[in-house]
């Protein structure tokens, strides 16, 4: 059941299943870009059947949830508190936060924040970590150089949006196939700084990898087609602005039941760090690489994910 409930000054669409007087608790499943609720459609009825109610948002800047002119409303501490918001509305004291890609950062977020609030984390291709000593940009520049990386590139308001709203079909399935466990070594091009975001993808087969349909694709292609993906992309517009609001509770360990999950061939491990989560979350139960699995965790492996999910959340 689709609904649109009024959280933290907006208004988000979500997707809910699952009986408000379920024996399991609340939880909470934050997609990334560029995504929609609809990434977590083998995880929502696996999930309410097995006794938790379950809510997925259309995140701030996506589907018909808001989508605020100001970039700085895409920032942590507004995405956080929006997960916050749910929590309230459902009536709940607590909940269990489940996110993938940009929906990682924002659980383990809320999960420093908002302690008392969070029942358990769980993450989904993006690990956490310490705070860097250093400004994000200022880091990635230092590190990339000469060459192009998508973060850098997404920070100019409107050139990556009118690069991928040229032909929104063809984006999703480039972007998507080229960071996904089917795309073959050497699919991620690499390129001189002054490259684009589909210069650095591979043509796209058609069809795509069966985990997603036409049907699923359309599901996508329509919606930011009338979104667009200026609201996703504000999000990473306020990578510096995260990383100056997170200094008031990054030194939080997170010890709440945690549970991260990646796959070995998603490129987004390789410019993050795992070893380092162990000493920020003494709360870690596990730690799971699938193998032959891309950035697309859930929607690639749902039986994997489905399974890893229901027995941390037994084990609660």
């Amino acid at each position: 059941m689709s609904n649109i409930v009024a959280v933290n000054g907006v208004e988000l669409e979500v997707t809910e299943a699952g009986h408000k007087n379920a024996r399991g608790p609340l939880v909470i499943l934050c997609h990334g870009f560029p995504e929609l609720a609809h990434s977590w459609r083998h995880q929502i009825p696996v999930l309410a059947d097995a006794g938790y109610r379950v809510v997925a948002p259309n995140q701030r800047g996506y589907g018909r949830s808001s989508r605020p002119d100001d970039i700085d409303a895409y920032n942590m501490a507004n995405l956080t508190g929006d997960v916050i918001g749910l929590i309230d509305h459902y009536g709940e004291e607590q909940a269990v936060l489940v996110g993938h890609d940009w929906g990682a950062p924002v659980v383990w977020n809320a999960a420093q924040r908002f302690p008392d609030r969070v029942r358990a984390v769980a993450a989904l291709s993006v690990p956490h970590g310490p705070r860097s000593p250093h400004r994000p940009t200022d880091a990635m520049k230092h590190i990339y150089g000469d060459n192009f990386f998508y973060v850098l590139y997404f920070q100019e308001p409107g050139k990556a949006d009118a690069e991928l709203m040229r032909d929104v079909r063809y984006s999703q399935r480039a972007f998507i196939w080229t960071i996904s466990g089917d795309a073959p070594d050497g699919t991620y091009r690499l390129q001189k700084k002054d490259g684009t975001l589909l210069g650095m993808c591979a043509e796209p087969p058609d069809p795509m990898p069966a985990w997603l349909t036409t049907t699923d694709l359309d599901i996508y292609v329509r919606a930011f087609e009338e979104s667009t993906f200026t609201g996703g992309l504000n999000w990473y517009r306020n990578s510096d602005r995260n990383w100056e609001l997170s200094e008031e509770w990054a030194d939080r360990l997170i010890d709440q039941p945690a549970l991260f999950i990646g796959g070995d061939r998603d490129p987004v491990l390789r410019f993050t760090n795992l070893d380092a989560m162990k000493a920020v979350v003494p709360g870690l139960r596990g730690s799971h690489l699938l193998a032959g699995i891309g950035h697309w965790t859930q929607q690639e492996a749902p039986d994997d994910c489905n399974r890893l999910l229901l027995e941390f959340l037994a084990g609660l």
